[in-house]
């Protein structure tokens, strides 16, 4: 047998060796490569992003206004952002009630089912929810696949939905929400006596403490108390943030406001966004470790902007309001009442002097607000151009209603002293007969506009029988046109306390004049016109 030397004999174990920790180094490198992403999903594991998508004040605006908005074209955003998302967050800030006759008709029937189709987690009251019978309301809670949430409206011993807070959770954190109504909702709608309103700071430090309690890593207030202050005692919602820092955001609805950004107060961020669903709030949260690090939000045109297209209608939407929509249309044929004889409108009188029309349409609106609304107006006014065409003799459709009023002309409510009154009216003095600023009154104020001078004058003015008290404050209502300045009534843009009713005129007009039963032409001498022009 042939021998191998002891030095011969070391080298192959050394490559042997060699090639044993070759196979280790290679093994312990696929190893590495195997671990490396699971070290690295490990090390991003308390990183989480939530889409938050947010409404308020929809008012029943099913159909696209103006080329912006649209239920089905909502639904159309939010199934992209679903698509793109694990983690979506949808929710309602208040007032999906109220609004054109396509969701007043059927008590919003449809808003809710689409509302459904969306997939909305959750909702909040608004003051409009409150506009009808709490039959209608708990009719719209049972159709509801979502839950409402409210932490400051109760019903004996029970908040109103059956949610003072939520609890939503998530892979890896959890999100806290609670409800917030306006206690201005006791004034401006008319909510059942069976409930009780718990003041707003109140209401959400406890509920924020209870959340605070379950650990929840984010605290979200759906809030529908509004940014803009309308009275001394209004809580906005940048004041709750002041008086409650544990919010880390509030969806925010009630004032229509529309936000660039998001505004922060303190620690919590505050959103909003807009009115009529014309546009939907994006923001996506970042979570590390329960806490938010990165808060990118942005108001997404559902109508579309320039240069950016819109939504097409989701399918599935569309075809379920499609019914709503035949429906009422038909209903546009509905007779609402009778005319004993024409309203007369001519060429264009309602620019010129007292018209029967004009006297109707601003009569419709005090008489509404009182026996709906349980509200006392002093008076209320519109602009002659918003009026036109006649109200022929006879049956009285829906249509001709619309015909009469076309513009989609939102009524408000606001107060002026009387000192802004007399400038008011110098201002109206100064309106030439003919353009459309040439306001139609209600029988409540009564005065004398002489133009036989050259420059006109108002004279004799009484609001309610009485003349104009320069400190006293006075409440009247006018459309949303007005309201801004329109037809250069800069006096209104003063007023105080301005709520939105989201009301359109021509709707609250039918509603009178179906509660009349036939409608009587008539003037009565509200508005004396001296040395004027008659068409």
């Amino acid at each position: 047998m042939q021998r191998v030397s002891n030095k011969n004999r070391g080298f192959p174990r050394f490559l042997g060796n060699l090639r044993i920790g070759l196979r280790l180094i290679g093994a312990l490198a696929v190893i590495a490569l195997a671990v490396l992403p699971l070290l690295t999903c490990a090390r991003d594991a308390t990183a989480h992003a939530l889409v938050l998508l947010h409404t308020n004040d929809h008012h029943g605006a099913i159909l696209p206004n103006g080329g912006k908005g649209g239920l089905a074209e909502r639904a159309a955003f939010v199934k992209s952002v679903r698509a793109d998302y694990e983690d979506v967050l949808l929710v309602d800030a208040g007032d999906i009630n109220t609004g054109p006759a396509l969701s007043n008709m059927f008590d919003a029937q449809p808003d809710f089912t689409a509302y459904n189709l969306m997939g909305y987690d959750v909702a909040t009251f608004g003051n409009h929810e409150f506009d009808k019978p709490i039959a209608v309301l708990r009719e719209q809670l049972a159709r509801a696949d979502f839950p409402f949430v409210s932490s400051n409206i109760k019903e004996g011993s029970t908040f109103l939905g059956g949610n003072q807070y939520l609890i939503k959770q998530y892979e890896g954190y959890t999100v806290g929400i609670f409800g917030i109504t306006t206690l201005r909702t006791k004034i401006v709608a008319s909510p059942d006596k069976s409930l009780t309103f718990v003041p707003e700071i109140e209401a959400a430090q406890d509920a924020v403490a209870a959340l605070k309690k379950k650990k929840v890593d984010i605290i979200i207030g759906l809030t529908h108390i509004g940014d803009v202050q309308e009275a001394p005692d209004h809580v906005t919602s940048p004041a709750l943030a002041e008086a409650v820092p544990d919010i880390d955001i509030i969806i925010d609805g009630h004032s229509h406001s529309f936000f660039e950004e998001p505004r922060k107060v303190g620690n919590t961020w505050i959103v909003t966004a807009n009115e009529w669903g014309k546009y939907v709030g994006k923001g996506v949260i970042t979570v590390s470790a329960g806490e938010i690090t990165d808060f990118d939000w942005g108001p997404v045109a559902i109508g579309g902007t320039e240069g950016t297209p819109g939504f097409e209608p989701d399918a599935e939407v569309a075809a379920m309001l499609e019914p709503y929509i035949t429906e009422a249309n038909k209903s546009l044929k509905e007779v609402v009442g009778e005319a004993s004889a024409a309203f007369a409108f001519g060429n264009r009188l309602p620019r010129y002097g007292e018209t029967a029309l004009g006297n109707l349409i601003a009569d419709a609106n005090v008489w509404y607000f009182e026996k709906i609304y349980n509200q006392k107006l002093d008076f209320a006014f519109h602009n002659g151009g918003s009026i036109r065409a006649e109200l022929p003799k006879g049956p009285i459709t829906q249509e001709r209603v619309l015909t009469v009023l076309p513009f989609e002309n939102y009524l408000f409510i606001a107060s002026l002293k009387g000192s802004d009154i007399l400038a008011l009216f110098d201002f109206i003095a100064t309106v030439p007969q003919g353009v459309g600023g040439f306001p139609q009154f209600s029988k409540e104020a009564r005065y004398t506009l002489d133009l036989s001078g050259g420059a006109g004058k108002i004279t004799n003015l009484t609001i309610g029988g009485a003349p104009v008290d320069p400190d006293r404050l006075y409440r009247f209502c006018t459309n949303d046109y007005m309201m801004k300045g329109g037809d250069g009534y800069e006096a209104l843009t003063k007023s105080e306390n301005p709520f939105n009713t989201s009301l359109l005129l021509s709707y609250v007009v039918g509603e009178y004049i179906k509660a009349q039963g036939t409608v009587v032409p008539a003037t009565d001498g509200r508005m004396t016109v001296v040395g004027g022009v008659t068409p």
